[in-house]
């Protein structure tokens, strides 16, 4: 009987497990469904290129953990920034994050994205996989999306891996080589980023 009852306790916890995970794949869906289309509605409209961009910008500041993404380029080297660096680098990269996004994005003019599938890691990560559809211009592409969930009520992405690319990881690897070549200077970052957000 005792037996019994523990099966029963393990089934209904495996049930409820379970469900949030499919919650939380739907939630990490419905999330990158709304945003690819309320994106995809900007760059299809007649409206000018400078009010696209800051649409745009608006869904990379709403939807994009871009602190969490900026600590992360920075690798091993902010272990070493003063408390005011650190508030320096999030303007900073911020600024840089959003011009970047934006000006890239809003080349795409035809821009559908379909998602093609959810994989749950944990109760804080999620992975959405979709395409970007071909064109006669263009050939299909792989996105995957990682979402980060640990509030599900505000999903936010952490990385965009386009075709096994990784964009976090690149970003990070460039940020280094530019440290790396000026004697380990991190303030030559913050220049270089400086430069781009001022062109």
């Amino acid at each position: 009987m005792r037996k019994l009852r523990v099966n029963i306790i393990f089934i209904i916890i495996f049930f409820l497990l379970n469900l949030y995970s499919n919650s939380i794949a739907n939630i990490s869906s419905n999330f990158i469904d709304d945003i690819t289309n309320r994106a995809s509605n900007i760059l299809s409209s007649e409206d000018a290129r400078e009010v696209k961009i800051q649409e745009l910008i608006k869904i990379g500041e709403s939807s994009v953990d871009i602190d969490g993404i900026g600590l992360y380029t920075l690798g091993k080297h902010r272990k070493s920034l003063s408390d005011d660096q650190k508030a320096e680098f999030k303007k900073i990269f911020r600024e840089y994050f959003l011009k970047s996004f934006s000006t890239r994005l809003v080349e795409y003019n035809e821009a559908k994205i379909v998602v093609v599938s959810e994989d749950v890691k944990n109760e804080k990560y999620t992975i959405v996989k979709s395409k970007l559809v071909a064109t006669s211009n263009r050939p299909e592409v792989a996105i995957d999306w990682r979402i980060y969930t640990k509030d599900p009520s505000k999903p936010l992405i952490r990385d965009l891996v386009i075709e096994g690319l990784s964009l976090a990881r690149t970003q990070k690897e460039e940020f280094n080589s530019i440290i790396k070549n000026n004697g380990g200077d991190i303030n030559a970052l913050f220049t270089s980023l400086k430069e781009f957000n001022n062109k």
